[in-house]
């Protein structure tokens, strides 16, 4: 997954930095499946610009599941690529699941005919794990995070993904070469102790690869101009050969106007 991730971040990158040249590395199986870690919003854009990138540069067929209805794309979609395909937006499919019941009868059912027409996706986005683990009663009560019953689920939704996405693999091909990949957003409740979340400690043994948001100091944002200014880390990559790769670090530059762009680091 971290090869879509990168080729977002390229697409997407500040002008100002674009004559650095950036590569897409081939994609490893054991890298297939990333957990996006960071505020919803934020969260939320990077998923979308995924799935469309995805679907529009790859041609990719892209099942995206979260809570909330889909009103818009984000403005920097809007303005970079404002004669973004329909045909393209079409292999994106957007499913609202209220439960973490619901998703987890969705997602099992996603090799069936009438999910996958009139073909399986090679993408599975799920925006806002945390809503779907801990529900509306924020941690569960439990003074550690997640009691043992959460844990459970967590662990059962993620391999759940992990899975599909492995035998969505195997109908896929020989039509792709390329594994079906798994993106996932979760924010944690406490933000300024994410490391030791419990449910990071469950998912991180399904999701090989981490993208983690950290918002950066206003005043950089404010002596740069900007609204926003987000580091973004890539990491626990890994290369074909299985091989630990060095953590991709880049900015994430959010003008007044919404207008979104990255920066290599």
């Amino acid at each position: 997954m971290t090869d879509i991730l990168s080729l977002v971040f390229r697409t997407f990158t500040s002008q100002t930095d674009g004559r650095k040249e950036l590569t897409v590395a081939p994609p490893s199986p054991t890298t297939s499946s990333t957990l996006v870690v960071g505020d919803a919003g934020i969260s939320r854009s990077v998923l979308l610009l995924a799935a469309v990138t995805a679907a529009s540069e790859l041609g990719t067929r892209v099942v995206f599941f979260t809570h909330a209805q889909i009103q818009s794309l984000p403005l920097c979609l809007q303005k970079r690529v404002p004669s973004l395909s329909p045909e393209s937006l079409k292999k994106i499919k957007f499913s609202y699941p209220r439960t973490v019941e619901e998703l987890l009868q969705q997602v099992a059912s996603l090799h069936e005919p009438a999910s996958t027409s009139p073909s399986p996706p090679s993408l599975i986005v799920v925006d806002g794990l945390e809503g779907y683990l801990r529900g509306p009663g924020g941690s569960g009560g439990a003074p550690g995070g997640l009691d043992p019953g959460e844990r459970s689920r967590a662990a059962h939704l993620a391999a759940l993904l992990c899975d599909s996405a492995a035998f969505l693999t195997q109908l896929l091909r020989p039509s792709r070469a390329d594994p079906c990949r798994v993106i996932a957003s979760f924010r944690s409740v406490d933000a300024a102790s994410a490391a030791e979340d419990p449910a990071l400690e469950v998912l991180d043994r399904y999701f090989r690869a981490r993208c983690t948001l950290d918002r950066a100091g206003g005043y950089e944002a404010a002596a740069a101009g900007l609204q926003e200014v987000w580091h973004v880390y890539l990491s626990g990559i890994r290369d074909r050969e299985d091989r630990p790769a060095a953590t991709q670090e880049w900015k994430l530059l959010i003008s007044p106007d919404g207008f979104m762009e990255f920066k290599v680091v």
